[in-house]
């Protein structure tokens, strides 16, 4: 079922073959839906697939489909996307079809042409309707898994590398379950860098996005001796198409009613699907190294975010192998980025490439090691930063932690 979320965009899918009707739609929507997405479809035919990949919150159907009945193809979506709420666009002296709409499973009609008030009126009575509905919709809002999205201006970063350990970390600190999300879909990294021979993978759940459900996800997850869950990626040659933003939002909605904590690690291209894990986060993790050309794509990539509306506290920088021989200082890296560091990750590439090569993360298999108290430490700074704790979180340089969450200056942005 397409359960609306907070903060979650509202998907509204248009079926008419009339691009007037679209521009009408629009119009009628624009600043009076608060957020929310148009989807259209002008062949009635593509409707059922086009609803499927979508999974809408609202289905408006246009009763003039130029030959194909309004009434035939409601039946249809009823049983695709039975989640969906599905209005009927009639003419007024349509009054049979509408009829008949509605006793196919329409949740009722508007009259054409659109007249903005009543659409707006009529959405926003359906969508409480069905919040107050119990079921759910309700299980939904009540969900409260944390996302926290690991991401980076180009590869080589040790962004996977982060992920991992503080998942696992995460999972030692806090005492919840932990899933763990490969959303790298170029380059996936997970299933090698931590042993597993997973048989399923997103993939798998794409085809059953309207059904959905705690069992289907869970039997998807493969399991890590951790003790944490990982939905893997598809090898890039089994991925036909990419992974749509509306498939995205529904994996992570169940992931947060099923895990207190889902940690992803997000490949490149920031595109679309990308932007569906990030919008979705609770904190954005950016590693970055010491090194030039790095410098310069993160901040192009930090202006993607800002520039997206995404708050300053939602995005950390932690500067990965810090003691690099060689390279950028802190204080440089901070009037280059004009951000302040979160966390620093001391270098010991040997290390990490080692554990990466055995397939055992550095956290279990060298838990002493400075690089795993540096992601300990940042684990415990950020399970008490989204859960709430107050008071100062400043430990010794060597373990990584630089200061509490400290505010970005108002002219970062400049």
């Amino acid at each position: 079922m397409a359960s609306l979320n907070v903060g979650e965009a509202l998907r509204i899918l248009l079926v008419s073959p009339k691009e007037e009707v679209r521009t009408e739609i629009g119009e009628a929507l624009r600043g009076r839906m608060g957020e929310h997405r148009l989807y259209w479809v002008a062949e009635p035919d593509l409707a059922l697939t086009r609803a499927t990949d979508l999974i809408p919150h609202v289905v408006l159907v246009d009763d003039d489909l130029a030959g194909a009945s309004p009434v035939a193809l409601i039946s249809q979506l009823v049983a695709h996307v039975p989640g969906a709420i599905l209005l009927l666009l009639a003419k007024a002296d349509a009054v049979a079809t509408a009829q008949q709409a509605v006793l196919s499973g329409a949740r009722g009609f508007v009259n054409k042409p659109i007249q903005p008030e009543d659409l707006v009126a009529t959405l926003r009575q359906l969508l409480g309707q069905r919040r107050g509905g119990g079921g759910e919709p309700e299980e939904a809002e009540n969900a409260t898994g944390r996302i926290v999205a690991f991401c980076a201006p180009k590869g080589g970063t040790g962004r996977t590398i982060l992920a991992i350990n503080t998942a696992i970390s995460l999972q030692g600190i806090v005492k919840r379950p932990i899933a763990l999300v490969d959303a790298d879909f170029t380059t996936p990294a997970l299933d090698v860098a931590l042993n597993l021979q997973g048989e399923h993978n997103i993939v798998d759940l794409l085809p059953k996005m309207s059904q959905l459900d705690r069992q289907l996800v869970a039997s998807v997850l493969a399991n890590h001796v951790s003790g944490i869950k990982v939905l893997l990626a598809p090898p890039p040659a089994d991925l036909s198409s990419p992974i749509s933003l509306p498939q995205v939002q529904q994996v992570l909605v169940w992931l947060r009613r099923m895990f207190p904590w889902v940690i992803v690690d997000l490949g490149l291209p920031l595109d679309e699907t990308a932007f569906a894990f990030l919008d979705g986060a609770d904190r954005i993790v950016m590693s970055v190294l010491p090194e030039m050309i790095g410098l310069r794509n993160t901040r192009l990539m930090l202006d993607q975010l800002y520039g997206r509306g995404y708050p300053d506290e939602k995005v950390w920088l932690i500067l990965n192998r810090s003691t690099l021989p060689g390279g950028v200082t802190l204080r440089d890296i901070e009037a280059r980025l004009r951000v302040q560091v979160k966390f620093r990750i001391p270098d010991d590439q040997p290390l990490v490439t080692h554990t990466i090569n055995r397939g055992v993360p550095l956290v279990m298999s060298h838990k002493n090691s400075a690089v795993a108290r540096a992601i300990r430490d940042f684990a415990s700074a950020l399970a008490q930063d989204l859960t709430g704790a107050s008071g100062s979180v400043v430990v010794d340089e060597a373990s990584g932690v630089l200061g509490r969450l400290r505010k970005r200056s108002t002219t970062a942005k400049a």
